[in-house]
């Protein structure tokens, strides 16, 4: 089974205060834009928006900072590591940005918690070793790049997926979760999802339901299914 749980999480006051400033900002210079410049802004107010919601070190480019307190998702995440660690399970932690992988690898560090963050720039040979340590048990936490890592690894060692952001697609989440929730696997698979509330993360979440609901129709009940959508 499959057992999934979605973490509502409030922001901080520090990322509370970044996110109505970029908000106040972006949206006045969209107000004032068309064309091409306008769909630049857009995508560039929603990826600044889930890297504060993330962690205010990722969207302030600040790799060395203090990570503890500033974050209400790496607070529950937190959380969430320690006790998985100390039931000695083993879990997978998906992020669609390389820069937050670092990240939390080096909150992971400073908890004295194994880690290994496979990322794009992983070598053949790299992915192949980190791959066999986790299974072999040697790495109870691995970090990994949503698109580098979503396909073609069994990692049926991991009782735990955590979702640290989410991607706009379903289908790449659960591609992702696959990983663990696959043929081999001998376990209870809990995958948890981080949302910031009252934030774009909100709207994505929502927008993947709909979606998800929208393909389960039309994957298991074919014709019959689509007949009974409604107007919207």
């Amino acid at each position: 089974p499959k057992i999934e749980t979605d973490h509502r999480i409030n922001l901080t006051r520090e990322q509370v205060g970044l996110y109505e400033a970029v908000v106040r900002s972006t949206m006045a210079q969209i107000e004032q834009a068309q064309g091409i410049q306008r769909r630049g802004l857009v995508v560039k107010l929603l990826t600044q928006l889930k890297q504060i919601c993330n962690h205010p070190a990722q969207f302030l480019r600040e790799p060395d900072s203090k990570l503890a307190g500033r974050s209400g998702k790496l607070s529950v995440f937190d959380d969430l590591v320690d006790e998985i660690v100390a039931e000695e399970g083993a879990t997978l932690v998906f992020t669609q940005y390389a820069q937050m992988g670092r990240l939390l690898t080096r909150r992971l560090d400073e908890k004295k918690i194994a880690n290994q963050f496979l990322h794009g720039g992983t070598t053949v040979r790299g992915r192949e070793k980190m791959v066999h340590q986790f299974q072999a048990g040697q790495v109870p936490v691995f970090v990994l790049s949503l698109k580098a890592a979503g396909v073609g690894l069994n990692l049926t060692r991991a009782d735990h997926v955590i979702h640290y952001d989410r991607w706009w697609n379903p289908a790449v989440e659960d591609q992702a979760t696959d990983r663990a929730h696959r043929i081999g696997q001998t376990k209870n698979v809990h995958v948890h999802r981080l949302i910031s509330e009252g934030t774009i993360e909100e709207s994505i979440a929502e927008l993947i339901r709909s979606k998800r609901s929208l393909a389960d129709a039309v994957v298991n009940g074919g014709e019959g299914a689509l007949t009974e959508l409604s107007d919207a």
